[in-house]
């Protein structure tokens, strides 16, 4: 089957990234359900929190051609999101590569597999998010399968061109903007009340009393 090179995704409203990145990303996992990405998929690399739109490549098992093209074409404020195909064996990704997204500006790298090069991707300080490493890698085969920018799986989830990802030291989310900003101001909102709650909690009060659990709880027990 041939190479697929789909368009580039519209850019993302940059006063959405801007209030994104005030929250706190589990803050989300109150409000959504789907899109977290498997927790073994963690981050390798980078220390900063990832936010970024999505442009998918879906490689072979051994061949990172079309990679190595798609690292021509990302710029500022792009994630790369590759899958694999499942293969848990060759990294497609490693110190080149990184230095090829970060010199683009791109702001991330999403392997549904494993990279290589470990110590040369922390001096990079990309974040690099992958289910683990590996020696064996790659290779430019040029084999006729693969396909930019069209809909992937990455970390059980499903990643079309165009998604936001964020990303921090407790794993990946990935949805469309859309679905982010729907529940945005109301994850911002808890965000600043967290500190008043936690100081309540130092100051004596039970959890449970704070939060309404208790109150439900003494009704479920009475009936």
């Amino acid at each position: 089957m041939p190479v697929t090179l789909h368009d580039f995704p519209a850019p993302v409203d940059p006063a959405l990234l801007e209030r994104l990145a005030r929250l706190d990303f589990p803050t989300l996992g109150h409000y959504l359900e789907e899109g977290f990405c498997d927790p073994r998929l963690h981050r390798v690399a980078g220390e900063r929190k990832l936010i970024g739109r999505a442009v998918t490549v879906r490689i072979t098992a051994t061949d990172s051609t079309l990679l190595h093209h798609a690292a021509g074409l990302v710029g500022p404020g792009d994630v790369v999101v590759i899958d694999c195909g499942g293969d848990r064996r060759h990294a497609p990704l490693g110190e080149v590569v990184a230095n090829a997204l970060a010199a683009r500006g791109a702001v991330g790298a999403v392997v549904d597999g494993v990279c290589t090069d470990i110590d040369a991707l922390r001096a990079v300080g990309l974040p690099v998010y992958a289910y683990g490493l590996s020696m064996l890698t790659t290779k430019l085969h040029g084999i006729a399968d693969g396909a930019l920018n069209t809909p992937v799986t990455c970390g059980g989830v499903s990643v079309r061109a165009g998604d936001l990802v964020l990303g921090d030291g407790n794993g990946l989310l990935v949805a469309p903007a859309g679905r982010l900003a729907a529940v945005l101001d109301e994850a911002l909102a808890d965000d600043a009340e967290e500190p008043e709650l936690i100081a309540d909690l130092w100051r004596g009060r039970p959890l449970g009393a704070l939060t309404g659990a208790t109150e439900v709880v003494e009704r479920l027990s009475a009936h």
